[in-house]
């Protein structure tokens, strides 16, 4: 498993932004081609990514692209272009359909056999941020072996169904539920909505707890300023994994004695809270903190 608490987005044609950006930490950079770059930038950005992916060094953060989305007529240019500089993945927004996930990644296995890379060298992550793309979740999440996780996109998916975006986020709560369901379903990661607010660090931490208490895997983020709190909201605290070691341990016990279901600290234990220790311990060394 690779940890994604955070996908940082970073405007595609702004160098000086991607140079920093590489100094955070941050487990994903996502080199924007889309909302964050204007019609009239779209050639510079692609450029400049090229760039960053050629001559920046990462060291251990995945570096991602996220193009336009398919049958925007930009993809294409926006796929050749990107490809041959071999990012870790590509993010594909606004997905409705599997046919969209199934086209990317046939462009990625041609460039793949083109230039001589293993298989399924680069992942594909999609975003799910229209109502069609909630409807078709399970197609999109089955779609493609090189899918790695989904998206979860709020401020785009009230737009399309013309809800308004409050605090408590009601209006999309079925939706965000939904996406981490079917990710799960399927073995995929999610990744959470945005906190727009970049000022209120506390909320922001607050959001994060819950995705990460609802399975989420990570938050995307939009600001160097969320990278720490977000990230940390998202690692199992110290107790949690020594909580977890202990129980795996007297499961163990309990398997070599014969016993299925067992009495731990007053609670009953069974296969569910087996499965979610070792989920918590698996998060932990993807993060690098066991």
């Amino acid at each position: 498993m690779r940890a994604r608490r955070a996908l940082l987005y970073v405007p595609g044609d702004d160098l000086h932004k991607i140079t920093k950006a590489v100094t955070l930490g941050v487990d994903c950079i996502c080199l924007d081609l889309e909302d964050s770059v204007g019609l009239n930038r779209k050639a510079e950005a692609r450029a400049a990514i090229v760039s960053a992916l050629q001559t920046l060094d990462f060291r251990q953060t995945e570096k991602l692209t996220r193009i336009n989305p398919v049958g925007s007529g930009l993809e294409i240019e926006d796929i050749d272009s990107i490809l041959p500089a071999h990012p870790d993945g590509i993010v594909i927004p606004k997905v409705e359909h599997a046919e969209q996930v199934r086209w990317v990644s046939g462009q990625i296995a041609e460039a793949e056999h083109r230039y001589h890379w293993p298989a399924g060298s680069i992942d594909l992550i999609v975003q799910i941020e229209t109502a069609m793309g909630v409807v078709n979740l399970r197609e999109i999440a089955s779609s493609d072996a090189r899918l790695r996780a989904l998206i979860f996109g709020a401020e785009d998916l009230a737009g399309d169904i013309g809800a308004v975006r409050t605090h408590p986020g009601w209006e999309v709560f079925y939706a965000r539920s939904a996406v981490v369901t079917y990710a799960s379903a399927y073995n995929l990661q999610a990744i959470d909505m945005v906190y727009v607010d970049l000022h209120d660090i506390e909320g922001l931490i607050n959001e994060s707890i819950q995705g990460a208490q609802m399975g989420y895997s990570g938050k995307q983020i939009i600001h160097p300023n969320q990278v720490s709190p977000v990230q940390q909201a998202f690692t199992p605290s110290d107790e949690a994994v020594e909580d977890a070691k202990k129980l795996l341990q007297a499961f163990l016990e309990c398997q070599q004695s014969g016993r299925g279901a067992f009495a731990y600290q007053g609670k009953m234990v069974d296969a569910p809270v087996i499965k979610a220790a070792q989920q918590v311990l698996a998060r932990a060394k993807a993060a690098g903190k066991i």
